[in-house]
């Protein structure tokens, strides 16, 4: 019985964070033995990249399951399926479109579409999206959007990305953000320095969940 989708989504919030790469396959590869090492193992690759199909092609073949590769910035479902085809298992987008859900669901896919307001959210869950990603007016908003957001729909699952960082992560998730995306926390330095603050990342994660 395959529940990829579904396997796949719970993966994510067990991680409950990932890293927003735009990297060539060797230092796409440094980071992720640091995500692996400190159990934030889910990467997205971003199709700001033109080569971004090849390294996520190349990150599946050389991790197999001990890594989550997804897809970012992707805009129209022409990229959604070049991105599966590669090995893509979520995609995640700035902005909603209804092409790349049904991709995504034909596939069995995750989807995150960037949503702007609750109307679109709304919608992005009518269509099947398995997170909705508070983007980019989280960037003005801050952790409130996850509020405002959650506050008329509790189920409402967000993917937040933008200005979290190990100070306000805790804040993030106290106002509903179910995974968090980060930048350079995760994507910069030594193999070992992500490993070390991927641990911090998870540690906060997993002791807020334990409060709960």
């Amino acid at each position: 019985m395959n529940m990829k989708k579904m396997n796949t989504t719970k993966k994510m919030v067990d991680a409950g964070a990932l890293a927003i790469v735009r990297a060539e396959l060797e230092r796409a590869c440094e980071i992720a033995d640091g995500l692996i090492m400190g159990e934030v193992p889910v990467m997205e690759m971003s199709y700001t990249l033109n080569t971004a199909g090849d390294v996520i092609k190349g990150l599946k073949e050389r991790y197999g399951d001990t890594l989550i590769v997804g897809a970012g910035t992707v805009l129209d479902s022409e990229t959604a399926r070049h991105a599966i085809l590669n090995g893509a298992e979520f995609i995640i987008a700035p902005t909603f479109d209804e092409g790349v859900a049904k991709i995504c669901n034909r596939y069995q896919i995750p989807y995150a579409p960037g949503c702007t307001s609750l109307s679109e959210a709304v919608r992005g869950l009518t269509i099947g999206a398995a997170f909705i990603k508070a983007f980019p007016i989280s960037d003005f908003y801050g952790p409130k959007l996850c509020k405002v957001f959650k506050t008329p729909i509790p189920d409402m699952p967000i993917l937040a990305s933008g200005g979290i960082n190990l100070d306000n992560l805790r804040e993030w998730l106290d106002c509903g953000a179910d995974i968090c995306g980060f930048g350079g926390l995760l994507t910069k330095g030594t193999t070992q320095q992500i490993a070390n603050n991927a641990k911090q990342i998870h540690e906060i994660i997993t002791n807020f969940r334990n409060e709960k």
